[in-house]
């Protein structure tokens, strides 16, 4: 069986679909993946096409909501719901259809799988007559951003073109979000495998440490929110009894003699072995904290990071601060709170016992 996995052309949304496709691999299907963008080399070993070459989404979101002050404000404070998603997402899947179903014309794929913002690929499984699977990538509910995105007019007319005048259901809907932190969603679930790329890690991130570590990291997206903690964590980093590993520190910011640093890494190969993490709030790193069983300290900002935040602030896994709050006392609480660890070991209990990719790949095998 020929597989076609599409996702919108940025890293953290391709990512968490990576896992699933190396199982669908290993089963012995043919998969290809489709996004494009900032694919970081080291992502996987499996064939990626490159669907926007040079897509900035910081560039396109600037663009597209100048024309919505009022909304933009929204977006930035991370209180626009899905008002914001329809705009940016639209305009990108409509820059995606023709592309994808180019490539999708040569590969000819028996079932395409794709993320909720990615709706492109379920115009080329209608288009070509093969089931959707839609894979679920984040906190967020896949089938509200699907719905979402759909009703865009860029992206109708795009499709239309193309012959797709409906999108019709998803044979399959991949929920990988936890229960207890999200609520009860329709579809199977499918463990969220924390996966950040094919590189390893520095010897001594492989262990724990002497002493509590805690990781930093920002978002691997420009734009605003992605990294203003940094420099609040590392002002705290010299009261602090602790390792502190701050992941990919941008240009020009001057970091402590203290606070140790690293290039890019597989940062969900590193969390198993962190006391705790600090970052932007995106879903990846979010999930592969919860996946890890560490307390994290996420900040609420643009898009789904506010409400990434506080999913996991109100199950009691971590903390849900803006970057200008946070201070030492909030990084000893997060490094030694027994109820924020007790929380998050619960959460990553409950991640283990979902289905992983191979079982659920296994469900590919047959028609969907």
């Amino acid at each position: 069986m020929r597989v076609l996995v599409v996702s919108a052309p940025l890293a953290g949304h391709l990512l968490p679909l990576v896992p699933l496709a190396h199982a669908l691999r290993d089963a012995g299907h043919e998969v290809h993946l489709a996004a494009g963008g900032e694919v970081p080399p080291s992502a996987t070993t499996l064939p990626v096409h490159d669907l926007a070459p040079g897509f900035r989404l910081d560039r396109l979101a600037a663009r597209v909501l100048s024309r919505h002050p009022l909304l933009l404000a929204r977006e930035l404070r991370g209180v626009a719901g899905t008002d914001g998603v329809r705009p940016m997402f639209g305009a990108v899947n409509a820059r995606l259809v023709g592309p994808l179903l180019e490539l999708a014309g040569r590969l000819r794929p028996d079932v395409v799988v794709h993320e909720p913002l990615a709706v492109a690929g379920a115009v080329a499984a209608a288009r070509l007559g093969v089931p959707a699977v839609l894979q679920d990538n984040s906190l967020w509910d896949g089938a509200e951003l699907v719905a979402t995105t759909a009703r865009d007019g860029r992206l109708r007319a795009a499709a239309r073109r193309e012959g797709v005048v409906r999108l019709p259901a998803p044979a399959l809907r991949l929920v990988c979000a936890p229960p207890s932190v999200v609520g009860p969603r329709a579809g199977r679930l499918l463990r969220p495998v924390p996966w950040s790329g094919t590189g390893t890690l520095p010897g001594w991130l492989t262990h724990p440490g002497d002493r509590p570590r805690l990781l930093v990291s920002h978002s691997t997206i420009a734009g605003p929110g992605g990294a203003a903690h940094l420099r609040r964590v590392l002002d705290a980093a010299p009261r602090l009894d602790a390792e502190v590993v701050l992941v990919r520190p941008p240009a020009r910011l001057d970091v402590p003699p203290t606070v140790r640093t690293t290039g890019w890494i597989p940062l969900t190969d590193a969390l198993p072995h962190a006391t705790a993490v600090v970052h932007h709030g995106g879903a990846g790193t979010a999930l592969g904290a919860l996946a890890a069983g560490i307390p994290q300290l996420l900040v609420p900002g643009p898009g789904d990071r506010r409400r990434n935040a506080e999913l996991v602030a109100a199950r009691g896994a971590g903390l849900a601060l803006p970057a200008r709050a946070i201070t030492a006392g909030h990084l000893h609480r997060l490094l030694h709170d027994p109820a924020l660890r007790a929380a998050a070991r619960e959460v990553a209990a409950e991640i283990a016992g979902m289905p992983g990719p191979a079982e659920v790949a296994a469900l590919l095998r047959r028609p969907v």
